[in-house]
């Protein structure tokens, strides 16, 4: 299967940079097609997509047919029963966490994390405050045109939710569920969550 680019792939280096060098278990949470999982598998000891949506689940199948360290669970992340008993050095998480409960999420993705893991959010936030405004309007024309020049796409019949958290909201939870993490606002309309569980 081809690749492609959109707001979400332009992320994918930071996530790969944040394998381990022994490789390691990573969990994509919120998989889609699989394109992350692919790229994750060169890297890492073994890895796992997850994914509730049936029609995204088959084509990520289908492009992890040449990874045997990867596997792709249909499922939700929060009773996901392929999940019991597992834990991983890496947890990554791309334009999903705005699709469950925020707090439940953190911290179901904290316990899944092994001591001296990592988490890797790439998120996109509600707009709730004038700055929340102003920061995305600034960025509509320069995206608009640097989008058209990457060709942005994604894969037929994704996924898609409105965020219903502020940046300033998630920064919030995300310190008191995730002490030390940091929420940087990035470009793309998007913010990126990382934390180390401490060993």
């Amino acid at each position: 299967m081809v690749g492609y680019w959109n707001h979400n792939t332009a992320y994918h280096a930071e996530l790969l940079a944040a394998v381990p060098p022994h490789g390691g278990d990573v969990l994509d949470i919120g998989c889609g097609d699989g394109f992350l999982v692919e790229k994750l598998a060169a890297k890492a000891t073994s890895v796992i997509g997850l994914d509730p949506d049936p029609r995204a689940i088959e084509q990520a199948q289908r492009r992890l047919t040449e990874a045997p360290n990867g596997q792709i669970v249909l499922g939700s992340f929060l009773s996901a029963p392929e999940l019991d008993g597992r834990s991983f050095d890496l947890i990554t998480c791309v334009a999903t966490l705005h699709h469950m409960p925020l707090v439940a999420a953190l911290v179901q993705m904290k316990a899944k994390l092994k001591p001296g893991g990592c988490l890797y959010i790439v998120g996109l936030s509600a707009n709730k405050t004038a700055w929340d405004w102003i920061v995305s309007g600034v960025q509509v024309l320069p995206i608009r045109l640097l989008s058209k020049l990457r060709g942005e796409s994604g894969y037929p019949g994704m996924t898609v939710a409105r965020p219903s958290e502020s940046l300033a909201e998630i920064r919030r939870i995300s310190s008191e569920v995730l002490p030390g993490s940091r929420v940087r606002r990035r470009f793309w309309y998007r913010y990126t969550l990382t934390w180390t569980k401490p060993e």
